[in-house]
C-alpha cells in the first residue's frame, strides 16, 4: 500500500481554517441561544427544549452526509462540496436569527425554534467533512497532530465568537448607536453579531475550499489499499448493515462522550440562568440581566483560550504519555472547573474555572477524533464520523429532554445545582477513559 505523504504545517492548517468559521457561529449560537429566546418570553424550564434543535439536527444530518460525501466525487472534490453548501446556508441563518421577530411578529418563539433548526442542520452539513477530511488527508502518524490543530481552530472560533456582542457594544456605543432593546427583541449588539458571524464563517471556509487539493479517486485508493475490483464493483451496504460494523473502539468512546457532552451542555444552556441575579462585579454590585448576559459570552470566549493553549502542547503530549492519559486527565481538569463554578460569585472569579473546563475542551474535540480515526475503514471515513456524531447528540437530547425536570423537581430550580451536576459528569467521564481500548499507530 502506498504511503501518504506527510502534509506541511500550513497544509493541515488549512485543513480546518473552515472549521473556524464553523464554530464562530455555532460559539455565537452556544452563547446568545438562551438570551435570545428568553427576550422572546421563554421560561427558564423551557430553555433545554429549545436547545434540542442542535443534536437532533446532529444526529439526523451528520451520518447522511458522510455516507453521501464518502460516495461522491466532484470537480471541487469529495468533502467540500458539502463544506461550502452547509457554510451558505449557515451564512443566510445567521443572517436571519436576530430577526425572528420581525419575521413572525405574533409568533416569535416558533419562528425562533424554526430558523435555530435551520441554522443547527447547515452547521452540522458544513461541520461533518471537516472531520473525515483531516482522516482523509493524513497518514496515521499525523492524525492526532491533524485533530489538534482542528481543536485549535474551533477554539480560537469560539474565543471570537464569544467576544462579538461584547465588542459590537463597544463599537456601536463608541458610534452612538442607541442599544436599547425593545421589549421582545433580541440585543442590538447581538444582531450585529449575527451578522459580522455570518461573513467570517463564509469567508473562513472558502479559504479551506480553495486552498485544499483532495486526493482524487485513484490516488485515494492507492494511499489506502483499495484495489480497482473494489473500486468497479463497490458494495452497497445499508445504513443498518454499516452499523452492525461500527467498531468496538466507538462504543466505548460513546461512554466517555455521553458524559463529557453532557456536562458541556449543560453549561450553555444553564451557565446564564445560573449566574444572573446573583453573580457581582468587582465592587460587590449585582450584574443586570444584559450585563450578566454580555458576561456569559465572554465567559464561553475565556475557556477556548486555555483550550487554545492546551492544543499546542497536546500532540506532543500524546505522542510521550499516550492519547488515553492525556484524555483522561484533561477531562479531570473539567470536572473541577464544573464543580468549582457554582462556588464563585465574583464576574472575574468565574473566570478560573473556565481554564479547567476549556483543557477539558481541548482533548474532547481532539483525542476521541484521533483514536478513532485510526480504527476506521477509509472507505466509509465519512458515514462512521457521522455515526460518531450520536455520541455527541444524545447526551445533549436526553439532557434537553430531562434537564428541565430535573431542574424542577431534583433541583427545586436551583440552577446553579445543574452545574454540579456538570461536575460530576465530567468526573465520570474522566473515569471512563481507562476502559478504551485504543489500536496502537506504527510510525509512517
Amino acid at each position: 500500500m502506498k504511503q501518504k505523504p506527510k502534509l506541511s504545517f500550513w497544509q493541515i492548517w488549512n485543513l480546518s481554517f473552515g472549521f473556524l468559521g464553523v464554530q464562530i457561529g455555532y460559539s455565537l449560537q452556544n452563547s446568545n441561544t438562551s438570551t435570545i429566546f428568553s427576550s422572546l418570553g421563554a421560561d427558564v424550564s423551557q430553555l433545554s427544549l429549545f436547545w434540542l434543535a442542535a443534536p437532533i439536527a446532529g444526529m439526523v444530518i451528520q451520518p447522511i452526509i458522510g455516507m453521501l460525501s464518502d460516495d461522491s466525487w466532484t470537480r471541487l472534490g469529495r468533502r467540500k462540496p458539502y463544506i461550502l453548501a452547509g457554510a451558505v446556508i449557515s451564512t443566510v441563518a445567521l443572517m436571519l436569527m436576530p430577526n425572528c421577530p420581525k419575521l413572525l411578529a405574533f409568533a416569535p418563539l416558533l419562528m425562533g425554534a424554526l430558523i435555530l433548526l435551520f441554522m443547527d442542520l447547515s452547521f452540522n452539513v458544513t461541520m461533518q467533512p471537516f472531520r473525515s477530511l483531516v482522516s482523509d488527508m493524513l497518514p496515521d502518524s499525523q492524525k492526532t497532530k491533524g485533530y489538534v490543530v482542528q481543536t485549535f481552530l474551533i477554539n480560537l472560533g469560539a474565543v471570537i465568537g464569544g467576544i462579538l456582542p461584547w465588542l459590537m457594544t463597544k463599537i456601536l456605543g463608541g458610534m452612538g448607536v442607541d442599544l436599547t432593546t425593545e421589549p421582545g427583541h433580541v440585543p442590538v449588539a447581538i444582531c450585529w453579531a449575527y451578522y459580522v458571524g455570518g461573513i467570517l464563517l463564509l469567508v473562513s471556509v472558502l479559504v479551506t475550499v480553495f486552498k485544499v487539493r483532495e486526493y482524487p479517486p485513484k490516488e485515494f485508493n492507492e494511499y489506502n489499499g483499495i484495489s480497482e475490483e473494489e473500486t468497479d464493483h463497490p458494495q452497497k451496504e445499508s445504513f443498518i448493515k454499516l452499523l452492525g460494523k461500527t467498531p468496538k473502539v466507538m462504543l466505548q468512546l460513546a461512554v466517555t462522550q455521553f458524559f463529557s457532552w453532557g456536562a458541556l451542555f449543560i453549561m450553555w444552556t444553564y451557565l446564564f440562568p445560573s449566574i444572573n441575579g446573583v453573580v457581582t462585579d468587582a465592587s460587590g454590585v449585582l450584574l443586570g440581566s444584559e450585563d450578566a448576559s454580555n458576561w456569559v459570552g465572554i465567559l464561553n470566549a475565556v475557556y477556548p483560550i486555555p483550550a487554545c493553549i492546551a492544543a499546542l502542547f497536546m500532540t506532543n503530549l500524546a505522542e510521550r504519555f499516550g492519547n488515553k492519559p492525556v484524555y483522561g486527565i484533561c477531562l479531570l481538569f473539567g470536572a473541577a472547573g464544573f464543580l468549582t463554578l457554582p462556588l464563585l460569585h465574583n464576574q472575574f472569579a468565574l473566570m478560573l474555572p473556565m481554564v479547567g473546563i476549556g483543557i477539558a475542551y481541548a482533548a474532547i474535540l481532539s483525542m476521541p477524533y484521533s483514536i478513532l480515526s485510526k480504527a476506521l475503514d477509509a472507505r466509509r471515513t465519512g458515514v462512521f464520523m457521522g455515526i460518531f456524531n450520536f455520541t455527541i447528540t444524545v447526551p445533549q437530547i436526553v439532557i434537553g429532554a430531562l434537564g428541565g425536570f430535573i431542574l424542577k423537581y431534583c433541583f427545586s430550580l436551583k440552577t446553579p445545582m445543574m452545574l454540579v451536576l456538570a461536575g460530576i459528569f465530567m468526573l465520570l467521564a474522566a473515569v471512563s477513559v481507562y476502559f478504551v481500548k485504543e489500536k496502537s499507530v506504527e510510525n509512517q
